[in-house]
């Protein structure tokens, strides 16, 4: 759906704010967002149906910290995969029920660990950290997997390998400093340089 969307020349509109918005429907600081998707479905519902009020075309998923990684501060990283498959499987209700394409991007944000050597998480390990949410993103019904605010290079990669492996389509965003690099000094030039390699 998305190429077809893109083909179409037209201007594309993507929601945004999806933490932030949470936060004003009543998310408390040190909670993770994700559990909304099994405690309140019918917040995170209506957060996506607003944004296609709006008039977004892209939907994200209520996943950016999706992953076992991330989930382990809060001791689900065992139920990655299925929080995963549930948020996929709301944004997709609401995107079906629009009355027109409407894409469900599933958000794949960072880790929060460093790769080898500056830290303990190696490639391999982050693949099949990134493997099992985007499986699940993908059995919920997600077009295209959202890998966003990345700010290394090998932490993409291990993303886009791991949405080939699941057999999603995916893109990737990187955060970028006042300075114009990310955390890891990775220039837009370079990020670039790295899409097209």
């Amino acid at each position: 759906m998305l190429s077809a969307l893109l083909d179409s020349g037209k201007i594309l509109l993507a929601d945004g704010a999806t933490g932030t918005n949470l936060f004003e429907m009543g998310l408390t600081s040190g909670d993770a967002p994700e559990t909304w998707n099994l405690e309140h479905p019918d917040r995170v519902r209506k957060l996506h149906q607003g944004f296609v009020d709006a008039g977004s075309d892209i939907i994200l998923t209520n996943t950016f910290g999706g992953n076992a990684r991330r989930l382990m501060l809060h001791g689900l990283q065992d139920r990655a995969r299925e929080i995963n498959r549930i948020a996929a499987q709301i944004a997709r209700s609401v995107a079906d029920a629009a009355g027109r394409p409407v894409v469900v991007a599933g958000s794949v944000g960072p880790t929060g660990d460093l790769f080898e050597p500056l830290g303990v998480l190696t490639e391999a390990e982050a693949i099949e950290v990134f493997a099992e949410q985007i499986a699940g993103l993908k059995e919920g019904g997600a077009d295209v997997a959202w890998i966003e605010t990345m700010s290394s290079l090998e932490e993409i990669k291990a993303a886009a390998l791991a949405a080939a492996r699941v057999g999603l389509p995916y893109t990737f965003t990187a955060s970028f400093d006042t300075a114009g690099r990310t955390m890891m000094g990775i220039t837009p030039a370079a990020l670039v340089e790295f899409a097209l390699s």
